[in-house]
């Protein structure tokens, strides 16, 4: 499954977050957390803990073999095949992209990813295709990782937050690109042809970003992100939709005045089932927001009054249910959809700093991948059983 607005909303671009580990801090989720420096050797493979006995309706921390760093993404081909992407803390300066997996039972380090990848997304279309993308974006073949160049935005550096793969074969990735900072970022689209990433042509917004991806056919992709704010305006919700031809902005509801508004997750269910995730403020803290597409138009879905409890992410697990999660800060929260009162609904919290999400098929499981809530960097997973 698969996530610019002012440093209060997002995570810090990789290039500060370079100069941040210079300085003995590492960013993480837009946070700078600075502290012991740890340099030790990563628990061997062999010493990873099984996973815990399965407790239905509830979320377990489940071993992971890297004692220090942060884990970015996660996403699921069933209950015995998953990978998440991340990061080793080696020193104060170094960072060691890897990649791990899940077989059932516990969570392996599989590969390490091309020096300087910064994965921050991740797409598993088969154990033998998945792509990852950060700084750039490098694609595992079942053997090795390639890094596979971004191409070239006259607007800045790429920098991607989503990445999502299309049954022709095609991958997307979207985020921002960026001239000489996050503020003046521009929205911005790339595909994977085959043989190389294509920029995409993309109405004129203004600045802003993209922060994710879902594709109901490769004629029917939708992104999502935000409008930043202006000196006039409040940040707004951002919705992109590709027919096949061309990228074209929709009208996402207009919020209160003075409420600035965000999105940061989406899924589609369907042509006309489809939903995105995200925050909202106006004078207190951040509050969950979430919109449905019906085919036609999208419209405000209530979402709990959360402090700190924007979203990160949304998907539908394999029982049916639709779930977002996410937080800001030491905040983490769980929203379980009820159907019936089409309303949003709060759900035991995942207990780690969410920083990714997915559902997993023909299951009612999900995983949150990230950093503990308590420890200096401690990488943590989370796993609920439905």
């Amino acid at each position: 499954m698969h996530t610019s607005k002012s440093s209060r909303h997002r995570k810090v671009s990789r290039s500060p977050m370079v100069a941040a580990l210079a300085a003995g801090a590492v960013a993480v989720g837009g946070l700078i957390a600075a502290g012991t420096v740890w340099a030790g050797p990563a628990p061997a493979a062999k010493d990873v803990a099984a996973a815990p006995a399965r407790v239905a309706g509830q979320w377990q921390s489940t071993a992971v073999p890297v004692a220090k760093g942060d884990l970015t993404a996660v996403a699921a081909l069933s209950d015995k095949q998953a990978w998440s992407v991340g990061y080793r803390l080696k020193s104060a300066t170094e960072l060691e992209a890897l990649a791990l997996h899940w077989d059932g039972t516990s969570w392996t380090q599989q590969s390490t990813l091309p020096k300087d990848t910064f994965p921050q997304a991740l797409a598993v279309r088969s154990a033998s295709d998945i792509w990852a993308v950060g700084a750039t974006a490098a694609h595992w073949d079942g053997t090795s990782w390639t890094t596979r160049n971004l191409d070239r935005d006259p607007a800045g550096r790429l920098t991607p937050d989503a990445v999502v793969t299309t049954s022709d074969g095609k991958a997307w990735t979207a985020g921002r690109a960026v001239p000489q900072g996050i503020k003046n970022g521009v929205p911005a689209i790339q595909a994977w042809d085959g043989t190389a990433w294509r920029r995409q042509t993309l109405p004129d917004v203004g600045k802003g970003e993209l922060t994710s991806l879902t594709a109901v056919a490769p004629d029917d992709i939708w992104a999502a992100g935000t409008s930043f704010a202006t000196d006039s305006t409040v940040e707004t919700a951002l919705l992109l939709h590709w027919d096949g031809t061309s990228w074209t902005r929709v009208a996402a509801p207009a919020g209160a005045k003075d409420e600035h508004r965000w999105l940061s997750g989406i899924t589609a269910l369907g042509a006309d089932d489809i939903w995105a995730v995200g925050g909202s403020t106006s004078k207190g803290g951040d509050l969950p927001y979430a919109v449905h597409w019906d085919g036609k138009k999208w419209t405000d879905v209530k979402t709990p009054a959360i402090a700190d409890g924007r979203l990160r992410a949304v998907g539908r697990a394999g029982d049916g249910v639709l779930w977002a999660v996410g937080g800001k800060g030491a905040v983490s929260v769980a929203l379980r959809f009820d159907a019936q009162e089409r309303r949003w609904k709060q759900a035991a919290d995942p207990g780690v700093v969410v920083r990714g999400f997915t559902t997993v098929p023909s299951s009612a499981d999900l995983w949150t991948v990230g950093i503990a809530k308590q420890g200096d960097l401690v990488p943590a997973v989370t796993r609920f059983t439905g």
